[in-house]
């Protein structure tokens, strides 16, 4: 199957850092992140992956090359202009002629993208999402009022919410539905798709997952024992 690499962004929650890196070659301990990213979809058995560059595009490039230290055969795209987390799928259409998979540049996880596969084709979804729950702990007392009447009041409650992971799977029929050359997002392809009732699903993954773009989970990863192989999920514990 083949893999699209998001490694567009500026990567502006982790500035000053991101200023002179982008944020996939972020360490990680003693490796940057996209290293471990390609180590886990090499593990899965994934050999064709697509990188799409914007921001400091030459350094990411300059590091994967072609993708032989990985035993991976890598290619790129350019934007010259910002096209979102999903624009930069529209300069791949001749490339995506099955079922692919899209992941951010700054994601460390354990999943089993076998699993994932399983449940995308079980359910005949154009589209599925990976998700895990996250419990966010408020910084501020909730009120719950009716017509200005206090009901109920929670100091600094946790919330938890089933949140997008950050990798997809989608069929190539999606790709008519992100316009060329215009930033489009993911919110804006879920979005549509839902308007025309196009089968889109979840994937509930209770593994190891990192969004290294929040401060709060790049600190957790340098905690963490990076290897071959991922860390233990039962030693992590991240509340946002």
């Amino acid at each position: 199957m083949k893999v699209v690499i998001q490694c567009g962004g500026k990567g502006t929650r982790l500035r000053p850092y991101t200023m002179v890196l982008p944020k996939p070659l972020m360490p990680v301990a003693s490796k940057p992140v996209l290293e471990l990213l390609l180590n886990w979809l090499r593990r899965n058995n994934v050999r064709d992956v697509y990188i799409t560059t914007g921001y400091l595009g030459h350094l990411i490039k300059s590091f994967c090359n072609g993708g032989e230290q990985c035993n991976l055969r890598i290619k790129y795209t350019a934007e010259k202009e910002p096209l979102g987390t999903i624009g930069p799928l529209s300069m791949l259409r001749e490339e995506l002629n099955e079922t692919f998979m899209v992941v951010n540049g700054d994601v460390l996880t354990d999943l089993s993208i076998n699993t994932f596969l399983d449940c995308h084709r079980r359910h005949s979804n154009f589209v599925t999402v990976a998700t895990a729950l996250r419990r966010t702990k408020m910084d501020f007392g909730v009120i719950e009022q009716t017509n200005g009447h206090i009901t109920n009041f929670k100091e600094k409650p946790v919330l938890t919410n089933l949140v997008s992971m950050g990798i997809y799977l989608m069929e190539p029929e999606v790709l008519s539905h992100i316009p060329d050359g215009v930033p489009f997002g993911f919110d804006d392809l879920i979005l549509c798709l839902l308007s025309e009732g196009i089968p889109t699903g979840t994937f509930l993954h209770d593994g190891l997952w990192l969004d290294i773009g929040r401060l709060e989970d790049f600190q957790t990863a340098q905690s963490l024992a990076w290897d071959e192989q991922p860390p233990a999920f039962e030693n992590v514990a991240v509340v946002a």
